[in-house]
């Protein structure tokens, strides 16, 4: 398994003024064995950036290596053929005409196919990736989204590659799929020890299966840390709305502790005296029945919890709250509001930093 970095890569659409730079100057290191998503919304250049780790796509600038070998770089360019990197693409894209198992091992050596090695390689895959051995027999017709998702990374591992790429793997399933198909695919990787990335733009998946997650902005990536360190500390208040749907006030900081239009926290680090903004996490955020002090505009409730989204009367900025499901308030009704444990904050005359 590789170890993959890639150091100030660009590649942009187009050319001269028109030119748009969907990676810019990134520098990403994914260490050997861990599985890292690069998470972004929509057209943040996170699928490009996959595409040239693949090799489908060679950069403008900067250089790609696994471990110590230049795959991208100035004058040098390895094909995606001679990278042994195993990709795995939205919707699974199965062989129609192979069975299950000659779509496993459509990656294999030739003669290694129908050899008895081969069929115990497909059958050792199917295990991994925690399918019934009797479906090697089935048409990829008869699987289900999240069955084909699975057969896809099985296709991918068996050949042992140095690297797995796969490219919003999930975003075609439904809710239930994706948590199970999702954790399947982070137990394979984990059991092989295999090198992976992901692409995705759902926050909740990249933190809930990666060792690490880089968030990208318009071609940078802005932040890579373990998904904890992500959610307890982003690095400006853009990362953290975007992670975790955190809203973000206007307060001011003196001393240890940040005061706000309806209260008062303790900070998380420190932060120098003066004006700032504030990031408020859902769970934070408490309803009081008793008090009045903000109107609940609107409920979605999850059945185990519920976003209550607020408005501070008589017109202030908006909160979104994450409360117990049986708890949550009627749309319409006027409570009270408070914040319970530390908060980070951010001095709005510093500008946003990269790390």
């Amino acid at each position: 398994m590789s170890r993959v970095e890639l150091a100030e890569v660009v590649y942009a659409f187009g050319h001269g003024a028109d030119a748009v730079r969907a990676v810019d100057g990134v520098d990403l290191v994914v260490p050997e064995g861990s599985f890292t998503a690069v998470l972004g919304p929509s057209g943040c250049g996170k699928t490009t950036l996959l595409r040239l780790v693949a090799g489908f796509l060679a950069p403008q600038a900067g250089t790609i290596r696994f471990d110590d070998a230049v795959v991208a770089g100035p004058g040098r360019v390895v094909p995606p053929q001679q990278r042994r990197v195993g990709y795995v693409p939205q919707e699974g894209a199965l062989f129609p005409h192979l069975d299950v198992a000659a779509n496993i091992g459509f990656g294999l050596p030739k003669q290694q196919r129908a050899s008895a090695a081969g069929r115990d390689r497909v059958a050792e895959m199917l295990d991994l990736v925690e399918l019934p051995r009797e479906y090697a027999a089935r048409s990829p017709h008869e699987l289900s989204g999240g069955q084909q998702q699975r057969v896809a990374l099985a296709r991918a591992l068996a050949p042992e590659p140095s690297v797995v790429l796969l490219d919003e793997p999930f975003s075609s399933l439904d809710a239930s799929l994706r948590t199970t198909t999702g954790r399947a695919v982070a137990h394979a990787l984990q059991a092989t020890g295999t090198t992976a990335v992901m692409v995705t733009h759902d926050q909740d998946e990249a933190l809930s299966l990666a060792d690490q997650v880089a968030v990208m902005r318009l071609g940078h990536v802005i932040q890579t840390d373990a998904p904890r360190d992500l959610y307890r500390a982003p690095v400006d208040p853009e990362v953290g709305a975007f992670v975790g749907g955190a809203t973000v006030v206007e307060a001011r900081v003196e001393g240890d502790r940040a005061t706000f239009a309806f209260g008062s926290a303790p900070l998380a680090a420190p932060a120098p005296d003066g004006e700032a903004r504030v990031l408020l996490r859902p769970e934070q955020i408490l309803v009081h029945r008793s008090e009045v002090g903000a109107r609940v505009e609107q409920v979605h409730f999850y059945g185990h919890d519920a976003a209550v989204r607020l408005r501070l009367l008589p017109d202030g900025p908006a909160l979104v709250a994450r409360v117990p499901g049986l708890d949550a308030p009627e749309p319409g009704s006027e409570v009270g509001i408070g914040v319970t444990g530390p908060v980070v904050a951010y001095p709005t005359t510093s500008p946003t930093g990269v790390r």
